[in-house]
């Protein structure tokens, strides 16, 4: 009997590119380098293979630099997740590229730290360092005027 795969890439890509509730931001009026943190305990979202809801925490910390992020827009966006199957990798990642693109902070991490499951706990970080990147970005601009490869996008 030939087994079949329960999870497609359907299902890996799900959510990945729906459009989500603006994300607001105001003007940062400190430019030390403090952090934020700001944490939502009560998070939930769909798994996009079984419809069933995922609960967990998102965690996240970033250094601002010209904009920091409004929170009631912030709790809008954060919603929006409740009706979306998206996997819990998906989920930490692409809310850390949509605070990114709007904020375009010094640094961020989002934490995803997802309920125990079948008694097993998932832990999701994805980091964005304006530093690393420009720094990604010049080596590449490096490499293609010496001929050394083709340009590569950076996330």
């Amino acid at each position: 009997m030939k087994k079949t795969r329960e999870y497609t890439d359907d299902h890996a890509r799900a959510g990945v590119g729906a459009p989500l509730p603006e994300i607001e931001v105001w003007e940062n009026q400190y430019r030390t380098g403090y952090e934020i943190e700001i944490s939502t305990p009560e998070f939930t979202s769909v798994c996009p293979k079984t419809g069933l809801p995922d609960f967990g925490e998102i965690l996240i910390r970033y250094v601002p630099d010209r904009a920091c992020i409004e929170l009631k827009a912030l709790k809008y966006y954060l919603v929006w997740f409740r009706n979306q199957g998206m996997f819990y990798e998906a989920v930490t990642n692409r809310i850390l590229d949509d605070l990114v693109a709007t904020c375009h902070p010094r640094r961020m991490t989002v934490t995803g730290a997802f309920t125990i499951r079948g008694g097993i706990a998932t832990t999701v970080v994805a980091e964005h360092s304006s530093a690393s990147r420009e720094e990604s970005e010049s080596s590449s601009a490096a490499a293609r005027a010496s001929g050394g490869g083709a340009p590569r996008a950076i996330n």
